[in-house]
């Protein structure tokens, strides 16, 4: 057993290849064996994270996850500890296992009692062994209770396998009750845990969408079962491999990356420029050689005098078949007439915002960009779920209800590399596993952060990197300065695109 953390290569499983995991596992071993491994799993993190708690409420299902909280009742009672369990099963109807663990607690004298124990405190545990990976409906009567007694309790929470009420392929709400803007929501439909103790695989659930808010802290124990063969739906994004840059070199042995965007104010009044500092800003310290700027206000603008390193340029000045370009941060409407261009010409293409909602709005442009592929030109999109959504012809609510799915589709339709952003964030290509980030807080959640990232990018990819991995290296760094940002400091966009380093 051990705690997921951020450097760990972890390959995640889907619950039909867990289920099969799980039968083939148990075809060669002696029959209860895996519920029992779970148990004592559950047990031993329980004693770990709370040492001292003088009750332990143990909320079981009625299924196997509920089986195996029964079994970690066992073992705490038999180790001196206050269980109490609360069980919502039938025994003319429960799964065989989980009624070998309901005699096994009682057995060991373990507490059952209709309603939660009173007078938890922080120094207490509770145990959400409600719901496993199998649940797909709204919890109602007493389980819906349990789930509410569960969120208001002051005492931590341990979820077994996942929170119940997740989604383990998706991250969703299984009950669909997370209203927007309405927090008072998160607690009808899901359990939201301090610590979760998956098992047998991880799971893709826990680490995008609500998955992160729900699970906590994920610990993964394997229940001694050897890793299938099948493959992983997804993997967890890992570090970036530390490079070395040789003395002698120069700035010309770093790749040039060329932003376009930053419409002016004009007769809107809208000013966007800020958005193109901000990638040329990140791609500079990001490790670009140099950074070419082009303002879609025909250079009425400079940027010169916050950031005198970067070189204001004309379009006709940029030789875009030489260049990597980030395209469309703050680009306005203005980006339309120069995308045609930026498509058919770019060396390697960053396109965020302005320019992909262009290129959802107009077909040819569409065309264009699935081109790409076949010049072998290399291609990021970086959209957050409404950008993406438009250029799937779907809502933001259907793309967040399945983030892989939604940025695989997206991949595959525009033949390139898709960056879905958000709470772990989603990097996919054709004919590669989908990577979920696991960097980042809510502090990146301000103006700004996105435009770091796509310059960021830019200069992952003009330094010589593969679409694929320049894009799951920029994410994770992006992420992870956000990971260390000082507690007493606010997290801007421009302080975060002067702390990316190369």
């Amino acid at each position: 057993m051990y705690r997921v953390t951020p450097a760990l290569p972890l390959p995640l499983y889907d619950v039909a290849t867990t289920r099969r995991m799980e039968s083939a596992a148990a075809a060669g071993l002696p029959a209860h064996t895996l519920m029992q491994r779970a148990g004592l799993a559950v047990a031993r993190l329980a004693v770990a994270l709370a040492p001292h708690a003088r009750t332990v409420w143990v909320a079981c299902g009625p299924g196997n996850n509920g089986g195996d909280g029964l079994e970690a009742a066992a073992h705490l009672q038999r180790w001196g500890h206050h269980p109490v369990v609360t069980w919502l099963g039938n025994e003319s109807s429960s799964p065989a296992d989980a009624l070998a663990s309901l005699a096994t607690a009682r057995a060991a004298g373990v507490t059952f009692s209709d309603f939660p124990p009173g007078g938890l405190g922080p120094d207490d545990l509770c145990i959400d062994a409600l719901l496993g990976i199998g649940a797909t409906r709204a919890p109602q009567g007493r389980m819906a209770e349990w789930f509410a007694a569960l969120n208001a309790s002051p005492a931590p929470i341990l979820a077994v396998d996942v929170p119940s009420g997740l989604n383990a392929d998706t991250g969703e709400c299984t009950a669909k009750t997370i209203a927007k803007h309405d927090r008072s929501a998160l607690g009808r439909g899901q359990i939201h845990a301090t610590n979760t103790l998956t098992l047998l695989s991880c799971k893709p659930g826990l680490f995008t969408a609500h998955g992160r808010d729900a699970a906590g802290a994920v610990w993964f124990d394997d229940l001694g079962v050897t890793a299938t063969t099948e493959p992983p739906c997804a993997q967890l994004n890992v570090p970036p491999a530390a490079t070395r840059r040789p003395h002698a070199s120069h700035k010309g042995s770093h790749g040039d990356v060329a932003v376009i965007g930053g419409e002016g104010a004009g007769a809107r009044g809208m000013g966007m420029t800020g958005a193109a500092l901000l990638a040329s800003t990140a791609a500079l310290h990001g490790g670009a050689g140099r950074v070419l700027v082009n303002l879609l206000d025909d250079g009425a603008l400079t940027l010169a005098a916050s950031q005198p390193e970067l070189m204001m340029r004309s379009l006709d000045a940029l030789d875009l078949r030489v260049l990597t370009v980030v395209c469309g941060c703050g680009g306005g409407q203005a980006v339309r007439a120069v995308l045609p261009r930026v498509l058919s010409q770019s060396l390697q293409l960053v396109l965020d915002a302005d320019a992909l909602n262009a290129i959802a709005d107009d077909r040819s442009l569409r065309i264009l960009l699935q081109q790409r592929s076949a010049r072998d030109l290399a291609t990021v999109l970086t959209p957050h779920p409404l950008e993406a959504a438009r250029l799937l012809g779907s809502s933001a609510d259907a793309v967040q209800a399945d983030r892989l799915a939604a940025a695989r589709r997206l991949s595959s339709d525009l033949r390139c590399v898709v960056v879905l952003k958000g709470s772990g964030t989603v990097i996919a290509a054709p004919e590669e596993t989908p990577a979920i980030n696991p960097t980042g807080t809510p502090l990146l959640g301000t103006a700004g952060t996105g435009d770091v990232l796509a310059g960021l990018l830019g200069a992952r990819l003009a330094a010589g990197n593969q679409p694929f991995t320049a894009a799951c290296s920029a994410v994770y760094q992006h992420g992870a300065a956000a990971d260390i940002w000082p507690a007493n400091q606010a997290l801007t966009a421009s302080a975060l695109a002067r702390r990316l380093t190369a």
